[in-house]
């Protein structure tokens, strides 16, 4: 039903890139092919081959050198007229924004791509476009307001037969359903999505959904040890690739986990560590999504409580301004959990 993944995003003389390619090689490769368009002044391929080195710095947390690429990889797009290479930059610019936090620019760029790549005749841009506009609705937490698209996306995916695309969604709705409290369902398309990962050769995507399963055997089940060796697995594929945010949030999930253990202080360690990979590549989300762990696993070791509800409250107001409602519930949980505990302990 679903062919070998492929990375559309790799487009011009770098349409040979496998999904699986390391950053490193991507980069690499995408410089060569802009410098050599660059000279013989061709602006569709710098433009193209622009688009590839700007995923390439995002995905290796390189903010400043990711915007300053899509930024270029646009105005080559315009320069040579061409509507859907216009469009792919924008994405790649909206996925930028929405990885910074800037979540109202996000939304911005990603409709202006969604709209330009339906002008051009591009259906891919269009759907990743859309899919990242639903994405953004997620990781804040808006869940009644894209869970439709999600699911729209998803059967245009299996429909054409996209395997990428459709793990994709298979995840985002998995993660919804556990964030929701809906972990069997979970569990099974997280299960799918690794499934179809694997199959078509998506190790990115294989990564990502054993996070999830990790998340959820150890959330319902209770099982750390199967827990802590499927994201094991996933680091492997994400030390492989040079998939710096992916396993920023390895570790963040390893953490989780170790502290459901009740493991604090490795929780801890896990946790920092996190929390410094974020930090280095400007991802506001993820830390802190680490700071929150970290700040309960202190709390468990015996750190001051007033030093912990300072943090915590410091923690709600950063996740108030950046939007991400389901992040500031599960603040507003820790200082129910952690107040109750030092209660407890009076």
């Amino acid at each position: 039903m679903y062919g070998k993944a492929f990375a559309p995003e790799y487009q011009g003389a770098l349409t040979t890139l496998s999904v699986n390619s390391s950053l490193t090689d991507v980069l690499a490769a995408g410089t060569e092919q802009l410098k050599a368009a660059e000279q013989a002044g061709r602006p569709g391929e710098a433009a193209r081959s622009g688009l590839a080195v700007a995923e390439a710095q995002r995905r290796l947390g390189r903010i400043g050198e990711a915007d300053r690429a899509w930024k270029a990889s646009y105005r080559a797009a315009r320069e040579a007229g061409d509507t859907a290479a216009m469009a792919w930059a924008l994405w790649s610019g909206g996925t930028l924004a929405r990885q910074r936090g800037a979540f109202p620019l996000a939304r911005r760029l990603l409709e202006l791509a969604a709209e330009l790549g339906e002008r051009g005749g591009d259906v891919v841009v269009r759907g990743y476009s859309l899919a990242g506009l639903a994405e953004t609705g997620r990781i804040q937490g808006d869940y009644e307001a894209v869970g439709r698209l999600h699911e729209q996306l998803l059967a245009e995916a299996r429909r054409r037969g996209e395997a990428r695309h459709t793990v994709w969604a298979l995840e985002g709705i998995a993660q919804m359903h556990r964030n929701t409290g809906g972990y069997d369902t979970a569990y099974t398309l997280f299960e799918e999505a690794a499934e179809i990962a694997a199959r078509a050769e998506d190790r990115r995507g294989h990564a990502w959904a054993l996070r999830g399963l990790a998340d959820v055997v150890s959330v319902r089940d209770g099982d750390t040890g199967r827990a802590l060796a499927l994201l094991t697995e996933a680091e492997e594929t994400c030390r492989a690739m040079n998939l710096s945010s992916a396993l920023a949030y390895n570790h963040k999930m390893r953490g989780n986990v170790l502290y459901r253990a009740g493991r604090y202080d490795e929780a801890r360690e896990m946790y920092e560590q996190a929390l410094a990979e974020f930090r280095t590549m400007s991802e506001p989300r993820g830390e802190a999504l680490a700071r929150l762990g970290l700040a309960k696993s202190l709390a468990r070791l015996g750190r001051d409580r007033a030093e912990t509800e300072a943090e915590l409250a410091d923690l709600a107001r950063t996740l108030e301004r950046l939007g991400l409602r389901h992040a500031r519930a599960m603040v507003s949980r820790a200082q129910q959990e952690l107040g109750a505990q030092a209660e407890a302990v009076r």
